[in-house]
């Protein structure tokens, strides 16, 4: 099979350009997939014992992980914003915006047009 064609894009990448697949990157991914495979794996907790305030260890321990997941998905999400800084501060293009669009808020406030209270800047 040959090679696809090259773009605009592929051609002025230089490979200077960082790896698309970093450790923070494979973080995020063990961060995403660990749920997945705790609960997938139900003969690891298809068992009613040990009980936790009468509940059978099969409920509580989904329970628990909704919880876990939901933790773990955070840290993705800020190890991701963290990675996606870090590259624009990299390729030149973070400038005075890469601090505050780490946190994301400035950013998305920014693309539309409002502020965080809901307001117009200067409206009161």
């Amino acid at each position: 099979m040959p090679a696809p064609p090259e773009t605009p894009e592929t051609a002025t990448q230089s490979p200077s350009h960082s790896p698309v697949v970093t450790p923070l990157r494979v973080a995020v991914g063990v961060c995403l997939f660990l749920p997945f495979v705790a609960l997938m794996w139900v003969s690891s907790y298809s068992r009613t014992e040990p009980t936790l305030g009468g509940l059978p260890f099969f409920y509580w321990y989904q329970m628990l992980w909704v919880l876990v997941s939901a933790v773990m998905t955070v840290v993705a999400y800020k190890l991701v914003q963290r990675d996606e800084a870090r590259r624009r501060a990299a390729a030149g293009t973070g400038g005075a915006g890469a601090a505050s669009a780490a946190d994301g808020t400035e950013a998305a406030d920014a693309a539309d047009g409002s502020d965080a209270d809901g307001g117009e800047d200067g409206a009161r």
